[in-house]
């Protein structure tokens, strides 16, 4: 049977905690031919909300390296950044090097970077929390456009649900894909949706009243149209390249990317809120062809429009 502790710091969330504690706490060893299923035990720090999980046994995070885990997850926490229990840092450290796989649900991952363990390391967060996880550990390559990293010793979620699929990925991993499929029924959910999936982000928001926000308003009006870097530049009354600098400043995107993220965004705002079928809307926010857009869509989201339309789609 793997033995797994679950990490219930100070800071820890408690929908990430209950799905970790549904997948892996719950004795469903009849779903595995040979009767295996996860040994969990709590580790609880100082401070830890014990109290969400009575029925599991407890020890102390300095007791982890005694309780010989095959694997530690570490759930979210509601102040990433913040300095983490030494003890907890100096635990996940020694367990790492001792060959233990350690999971980071959701904002998990700030605990995983600042105890160091992902220096050097490709890891994800929530969208939401990407940007600032990247500028607070720089030697961590963040990816957010993705469900979860696994690099076999360290895995990372990204927000919320995101960590029902690594957990459905790491039972597919111990105990095989027929278990993790079985489970996934149990659950109701889909059985396993690849780590390299998009994030479903939020479209990019309308500019302000500054800088170019006049010439995006203009080339928001006409996503139907042909556009070009020129069509931009001239709008705003600046060469090519200034207009390139430009966006890039004020926007953090080079021209034909920003007006691709904007057709785009475009695309899912027609898919969550009308019935227009795929060609119709691929010709409004000027992708041309259905498909096109299927192809965009797929690149950008890992998914197909009709996929993300009804996963979204708006009563």
């Amino acid at each position: 049977m793997p033995r797994l502790a679950l990490v219930l710091h100070e800071h820890a969330m408690l929908y990430e905690v209950a799905i970790a504690a549904e997948v892996f706490g719950v004795d469903r060893s009849e779903l595995s031919p040979g009767g295996a299923w996860y040994d969990v035990v709590v580790a609880c720090p100082e401070r830890s909300p014990r109290h969400w999980l009575p029925h599991l046994p407890a020890i102390g995070v300095s007791e982890i390296g005694e309780a010989a885990a095959d694997l530690i997850v570490v759930p979210s926490t509601d102040s990433p950044g913040e300095e983490i229990d030494p003890a907890l840092a100096a635990a996940l450290r020694e367990a790492h090097a001792n060959g233990v796989r350690i999971a980071a649900l959701c904002t998990g991952s700030f605990v995983l970077a600042e105890a160091g363990l992902l220096d050097g390391r490709i890891a994800t967060t929530h969208w939401m929390h990407a940007d600032d996880l990247a500028r607070r550990y720089p030697r961590v390559k963040v990816r957010a456009d993705v469900l979860y990293v696994d690099e076999g010793d360290i895995l990372t979620s990204a927000g919320k649900t995101a960590a029902l699929d690594l957990c459905l990925h790491l039972v597919r991993r111990d105990l095989g894909a027929a278990v993790a499929n079985d489970l996934g029924r149990r659950l109701v959910v889909p059985p396993h949706r690849h780590g390299g999936q998009a994030q479903f982000v939020s479209p990019p928001p309308s500019p302000d009243g500054s800088g170019l926000a006049r010439t995006a308003e203009w080339a928001r009006s006409r996503l139907d149209q042909p556009l070009t870097v020129a069509d931009l530049a001239r709008h705003a009354g600046l060469s090519s390249r200034q207009l390139a600098r430009r966006m890039r400043a004020e926007f953090g995107s080079a021209p034909l990317n920003w007006l691709h993220r904007q057709r785009l965004a475009r695309a899912q705002e027609l898919l969550e809120r009308t019935d227009s079928p795929v060609e119709q809307i691929a010709a409004s926010c000027g992708m041309g062809s259905a498909a096109t857009l299927r192809r965009h869509f797929r690149d950008a989201l890992g998914v197909s429009p009709s996929e993300y339309r009804a996963t979204f789609r708006l009563a």
